[in-house]
């Protein structure tokens, strides 16, 4: 598995059309939200407005990426980062956000990606990466593990049990 994040740019526009209408027909809740936001077929406003550059109210500027699997030439997964942490993000949205298709879980894609997405963190600076997962995601859990993850706390918000890791900002390449 030959995996690198990229930028959303016009040459991936299949890439993405093909993930999200999978992910769409699956029924699932899409995260990272940042990629589910806006309506990706409009693809020129969805490019334009996939980051929040300056912060507004409740944002904080971010970066998206697309997690491009180079064997099968096609994308499969997204991570979110936020540059820094509000307050509601320090509760339960953290520094990264991350999705993998349904298509590919259980192959160790978010262990790699998040890997990935560690490298941005530290070449935005950041030297302590929070990640934020619902309690009985076992799989998200084990991933952000698996990159050095310590568990903090668990916090209940809006009846949802979440798990706050705090990764080192070295982390553990994959």
């Amino acid at each position: 598995m030959n995996l690198r994040l990229v930028k959303l740019e016009p040459k991936y526009r299949g890439h993405l059309n093909e993930m999200m209408e999978e992910w769409y027909a699956s029924g699932e809740k899409i995260i990272p939200y940042a990629i589910r936001r806006l309506d990706y077929r409009d693809f020129d406003s969805y490019l334009a407005n996939l980051e929040i550059r300056e912060p507004a109210p409740g944002l904080v500027p971010d970066s998206t990426f697309f997690c491009l699997d180079e064997d099968q030439d096609r994308f499969v997964g997204a991570v979110n980062i936020r540059h820094w942490l509000n307050e509601r993000l320090l509760l339960d949205g953290g520094h990264i956000g991350d999705g993998v298709r349904p298509s590919q879980r259980r192959k160790g894609v978010a262990t790699r990606m998040i890997a990935l997405a560690l490298e941005e963190c530290r070449k935005l600076g950041i030297d302590r990466v929070l990640m934020v997962c619902h309690k009985d995601n076992i799989g998200s859990a084990k991933s952000i593990r698996n990159n050095g993850g310590v568990l903090e706390n668990e916090i209940t918000v809006d009846g949802v049990v979440e798990q706050r890791y705090w990764i080192d900002g070295k982390g553990r390449m994959q």
